[in-house]
């Protein structure tokens, strides 16, 4: 269980994420995406995507090939045309959650067209594969459809397994291997699930003054069905 003085830690600071590479949790799901990463520069082409739902761990892949190539990180909804040239100052950009119709689809094609000319790196995250997207412009859809995607798979059990007990732990929370497995085959099939879970049963052990345990944790899911 964890301690008082921990617990109080936990009410008065916001939990941050680690997003280093030794905090990656690698599984059968994720490693075509994470060679793509550590393979860096050796691409086959200067522009990849790395496609995924939300919560799979996009950012995390992101965080850590802009530590090894340097890039900053843009969330592609604030990308402006005029801003394109500071993006790339450093020769490499890692584009965030790129969607339409919340982007500046002249600002992305630009930004594609003078990462060519500088020879740049570009890593772009997405929700959706780049070439099932809604894009007006003609030629910015047909120059997406070129880059080379790689799809995170839906996490495995193992790696479910995983995750829950390293959130926990960054949380300073003790659990069993019979909750693990409790929540493993209870909650829905996605890591935003999962971060979702561990943050609901660390503020109920907060409110409730519980451990959390299996009981704690069948209680909050049939708390949850019960509202749909």
């Amino acid at each position: 269980m964890r301690r008082e003085g921990a617990r109080q830690l936990a009410l008065e600071l916001p939990h941050a994420e680690s997003f280093r590479r030794d905090d990656f949790l690698a599984s059968p799901s994720n490693a075509a995406a994470l060679a793509l990463v550590d393979s860096w520069p050796a691409w086959p082409d200067r522009i990849a995507a790395i496609v995924g739902p939300r919560g799979a761990g996009k950012s995390h892949l992101a965080a850590i090939w802009a530590e090894r190539s340097g890039a900053r990180i843009v969330d592609a909804a604030s990308l402006v045309k005029a801003e394109v040239p500071r993006a790339l100052a450093t020769g490499a950009l890692a584009l965030e959650d790129l969607a339409p119709p919340r982007i500046d689809e002249a600002a992305l094609f630009h930004l594609l067209n003078l990462a060519r000319e500088e020879e740049a790196f570009i890593l772009v995250t997405a929700k959706k594969r780049l070439d099932l997207e809604g894009f007006a412009l003609a030629d910015l859809a047909s120059r997406l459809r070129a880059v080379p995607v790689v799809q995170l798979l839906p996490p495995d059990d193992a790696l479910i397994a995983a995750v829950l007990v390293k959130l926990f732990a960054d949380r300073q929370i003790l659990v069993d291997k019979e909750t693990v497995g409790f929540l493993t085959t209870r909650i829905e099939r996605s890591l935003a699930a999962v971060r979702a879970i561990v943050a609901r049963l660390d503020e109920a052990s907060l409110s409730r003054g519980r451990r959390v345990t299996r009981m704690l944790a069948a209680e909050l899911i049939r708390e949850q069905e019960s509202l749909f």
